[in-house]
């Protein structure tokens, strides 16, 4: 798919799922699960060990059914890293211009982080695709909908303080999607392999956001 496809594809599911953990073991039944519970986003941070290797066993695991991508990067090296191992976006927790620079040459979608307006619309204007808006607890909706106030054309992702309660007023707020950490992966339920857990809490998700964008 091209790189408008896949950023269609962010833009439809408005969830990324996004998957931290202290090891590699269980992750492709973690993102199986979040597929059967309906969100096809799913990014791996470079902070899980091996996270090279997960991705392409991943890939391998599910294809097409998922538009799989890399988090937490902070580097040229990681990105191109990532991009020949099947991560079909990349999500990085600050402006790093090289970074966006290199995902535009291979046409893959490219979601840096920001958190002022400065370092947003620094983030658009250098080629990102969407910003992800972090830390997104600490200004809550009403962050977000002041930058929106400037910036009406830039697409904005929150992440970190998106639960079930407070997506509704991000979306609200202006986001294009949400970024769900632990807060849809829960750490408890990756300690206890609780694929039904994770599958059932994505369902919830996929409802709340439905939801949200048609508001009765």
């Amino acid at each position: 798919m091209t790189r408008l496809e896949n950023l269609q594809r962010v833009l439809d599911c408005g969830l990324v799922a996004i998957i931290r953990a202290p090891n590699g073991d269980q992750l492709v039944e973690v993102a199986e699960a979040l597929l059967e519970g309906g969100i096809d986003v799913i990014e791996v941070t470079f902070t899980v060990p091996g996270v090279l290797d997960i991705i392409s066993r991943v890939r391998d695991a599910l294809g097409d059914r998922i538009l799989l991508g890399a988090g937490t990067v902070l580097d040229t090296e990681s990105a191109r890293a990532a991009l020949l191992a099947g991560a079909e976006f990349l999500v990085t927790p600050t402006v790093n211009t090289d970074v966006i620079e290199m995902c535009n040459r291979y046409d893959k979608v490219i979601m840096p982080g920001g958190f002022t307006p400065t370092e947003v619309v620094t983030a658009w204007e250098a080629g990102a695709d969407i910003v992800k808006v972090f830390p997104a607890d600490i200004g809550g909706p009403k962050h977000l909908k002041a930058l929106k106030g400037p910036f009406p054309q830039i697409r904005l992702l929150p992440t970190g303080g998106v639960d079930l309660e407070t997506l509704p007023d991000f979306v609200a707020a202006g986001a294009c999607a949400v970024g769900l950490g632990s807060a849809l992966v829960e750490k408890q339920a990756l300690a206890n392999r609780d694929m039904d857990r994770i599958r059932d809490l994505a369902s919830q998700y996929v409802a709340q956001m439905k939801s949200a964008r048609n508001p009765a």
